[in-house]
């Protein structure tokens, strides 16, 4: 079977060396080696088989990015400013930062350019919100491939007489469909009386409120608390800390 030339800035995302936007910077500083020779051409080619390396100083300008996590407060947007609502980047300014944050990071301006959300928060919801600089972790978050989970804690009001029949809390776990595509499973569990921890690996935009209308649940509160392997924890709303070198999604 012959192989399939790809673009050399595709080849090194799925390599998971840097996003696609990293690489094609990284190609036209003459950073990245192709076989041993600088590619410095955008829109370059490659085989799958040819051995990809980039310079060392692409590592050092990586290894400066940072990754922040913000407890979102209600009110703010994740990404742009819109509708006159402020983007929550705006609250990551060294007052805010959290007093117990432990990583040796240090605040510097530098580090809010190109800072970009990855996976959106609602208005209304609080709780857990990525920022990344580090187009690996965006990828890893928000790429269609992601495998990373997602925990809410969700308090709802049931619309209907009585109490939410358990073969509609089947439904909300599996069996849905939304836009058209069956929604892929779920965990969906009753915390205490009002409150349903949700663990999703999909993020289609107010999922949880939309899957919540289909069996007659109202939203009342939503907060992520998890995403992968890192909790929002005692952070407290509206601060924000570094995420430390030794944490992982």
């Amino acid at each position: 079977m012959s192989e399939e030339l790809l673009r050399l800035s595709k080849r090194m995302s799925e390599l998971g060396l840097c996003s696609r936007r990293e690489a094609d910077e990284w190609i036209a500083k003459g950073w990245v080696r192709v076989d041993g020779q600088v590619v410095s051409e955008l829109g370059t080619k490659v085989y799958p088989s040819q051995k990809v390396t980039v310079e060392r100083q692409a590592a050092a300008e990586q290894a400066r990015r940072v990754t922040i996590l913000i407890n979102k407060p209600m009110g703010y947007v994740s990404g742009q400013a819109e509708d006159g609502y402020q983007p929550a980047v705006v609250l990551i300014k060294p007052e805010n930062r959290w007093e117990e944050d432990s990583s040796p990071e240090r605040f510097d301006r530098n580090q809010l350019r190109n800072l970009v959300p990855a996976g959106r928060l609602d208005i209304d919801s609080v709780g857990l919100l990525v920022l990344t600089q580090d187009g690996r972790v965006a990828k890893q978050l928000i790429g269609e491939h992601t495998n990373v989970d997602k925990e809410y804690l969700v308090r709802v009001e049931y619309t209907k007489p009585g109490r939410l029949p358990e073969s509609d809390l089947q439904r909300l776990n599996h069996g849905l469909w939304m836009d058209g595509k069956p929604l892929l499973p779920a965990k969906v569990r009753w915390q205490n009386d009002d409150q349903l921890s949700f663990t999703l690996r999909e993020g289609k935009k107010r999922q949880i409120r939309r899957m919540c209308e289909m069996v007659g649940l109202r939203v009342v509160g939503l907060k992520r608390v998890r995403i992968g392997r890192v909790k929002l924890g005692n952070l407290p709303e509206g601060q924000w800390r570094y995420l430390s070198p030794d944490e992982r999604f």
